[in-house]
């Protein structure tokens, strides 16, 4: 039952260390996110497109 306890103390601890983003750094954060996985979805997309048609004229 120590160990539990000590366990929490020092994630009490922890999370008293850790430096949560800002507002603006969160919005900037979440913009770029957002712009990568559209960014990848396109190109991967445009990329399962070309290769689909590539193999309907191989056939």
């Amino acid at each position: 039952m120590k160990k539990i306890a000590r366990f929490f103390v020092s994630v009490k601890k922890e999370m008293k260390k850790v430096r949560w983003p800002r507002k603006k750094e969160m919005a900037t954060y979440s913009i770029a996110t957002l712009s990568f996985i559209i960014f990848f979805s396109v190109f991967f997309a445009l990329g399962d497109f070309i290769i689909a048609a590539a193999k309907t004229l191989v056939r």
